[in-house]
């Protein structure tokens, strides 16, 4: 069945004390709706993102990264269902299902939405959200189940009665609907509460009086639903997943030295065998080859390609490159916006030149096959340095260079015998 996602992301996130927009703090360089609508384009055909505060920021960043998602504005904020009534317009004659979350999970893996919306086909579920059990829920709202095991209502800690208050199942704030049956719910909802907004947990009550199926899916991992309201959330948000992460790539295959200090993104590949030294920092997007050493201080700033047995070594940047099978950068360089072939060598203190600040123009520096660059030399993009060149230590490449040249732009060595006795009389 076809299936669309609706997406919260309109909230100011006061407790973040920020002008940036709460869905576009960052995790490892990538916005926390980042996630959400990566988590959702394998599932959903279509997204939709609810936008409010600083809209203009957050429809920028959906615009020109994301294809299938458009944003919708909610103004004035009236409450989570009336952000969902914003999309009911776009939705008009849609007969598929719906799965609604917020924009500041960045933990939820797209398996388990997938487990989540295959539960609701399995059972026929009109209306399915999904919930956890936590040993202490706090202040949390109760889930409350029927006799047959379905979904009876949701109820807030402070109205719950003493036996309501014992139950360990919340709500998890996900949803997955049957949009044909449960859209006219959005055009009834009351706002008679303290807040004058409309909730999108009236929807349970509503499918319940029309004696629809409704149901509680129970999620295995509550790591995955944490919020993020504060920058303190964020900080345990990220080693959440970066624990996660590196769990993953050690069970198949890659050594992680020190996991303590080691940092790497949920969008970075890396085949067996490769070793990541300690103080690693990888984020973005970036695929690692089999039997490399990465690091110790190396970071990589995503568009990253590193082929088999290549060794980025102490103290190495690397952005936007790829970089051949055997080739070596041991320390102290920048790679940026380049292509090295295999082979190659880069000498300490090499620096790609990339950036144009008058142009403000990132420019490509090439090196082929069994190019070696020597110590502190310096690569002016555009440049092209054929196979088997060599660079001089020292020198600053602004021309293309052919095969098998040496390359030296080097001031002549002069040597003044005895200038330190003679400028000490």
């Amino acid at each position: 069945m076809e299936l669309k996602s609706i997406i919260m992301a309109a909230g100011k996130g006061t407790r973040m004390k920020s002008e940036t927009p709460k869905v576009l703090h960052k995790i490892m360089d990538k916005p926390l709706l980042g996630y959400i609508l990566d988590n959702v384009k394998n599932l959903a055909d279509e997204s939709f993102v609810i936008v409010g505060h600083h809209a203009e920021d957050v429809e920028k960043f959906v615009k020109e990264n994301y294809e299938s998602a458009r944003t919708v504005l909610q103004s004035p904020q009236l409450g989570t269902g009336h952000a969902v009534s914003m999309v009911c317009p776009y939705l008009e004659n849609y007969t598929g299902q719906v799965i609604i979350l917020n924009g500041d999970i960045p933990l939820i893996k797209e398996a388990t939405l997938k487990k989540f919306i295959e539960y609701h086909n399995s059972i026929n579920s009109d209306l399915t959200i999904m919930s956890a059990i936590f040993e202490d829920p706090e202040k949390l709202g109760r889930i409350i189940r029927d006799t047959d095991n379905s979904l009876k209502c949701i109820v807030e800690a402070k109205d719950a009665t003493p036996e309501q208050i014992a139950v360990k199942e919340i709500n998890a704030g996900i949803y997955c609907l049957n949009w044909d049956k449960i859209k006219p719910a959005f055009s009834q909802l009351k706002n008679n509460n303290a807040q004058g907004e409309y909730y999108l947990t009236d929807i349970i009550g509503w499918a319940k009086s029309q004696n629809m199926n409704v149901n509680a899916f129970i999620l295995e991992n509550n790591e995955e639903i944490y919020g993020i309201n504060s920058r303190q959330h964020l900080a345990h948000a990220a080693k959440l997943m970066n624990n996660r992460k590196l769990i993953e790539l050690m069970e198949n295959g890659v050594t992680i030295v020190d996991p303590d200090c080691t940092w790497i993104s949920d969008d970075t590949e890396i085949g067996q065998d490769t070793i990541i030294y300690p103080s690693t920092y990888l984020e973005g997007k970036n695929k690692i080859g089999k039997n490399c050493k990465i690091g110790p201080f190396a970071h990589f700033r995503g568009g990253v390609e590193v082929a088999d047995n290549v060794k980025i070594g102490n103290f190495v940047e690397v952005k936007k490159s790829k970089i051949g099978s055997n080739t070596n950068a041991g320390h102290l360089s920048y790679i940026g916006d380049s292509e090295l072939g295999s082979h190659v060598n880069i000498g300490a203190g090499t620096i790609t030149a990339n950036f144009n600040p008058i142009t403000n123009v990132k420019n490509k520096t090439v090196l082929q096959d069994n190019v070696k660059i020597g110590s502190n030399a310096v690569l002016v993009a555009p440049v092209t340095i054929e196979e088997g060149a060599n660079v001089a230590a020292g020198a600053v490449i602004t021309k293309d260079i052919k095969a098998w040249a040496l390359a030296i732009t080097r001031a002549p060595l002069k040597v003044l015998e005895n200038w330190v006795k003679k400028v000490s009389k």
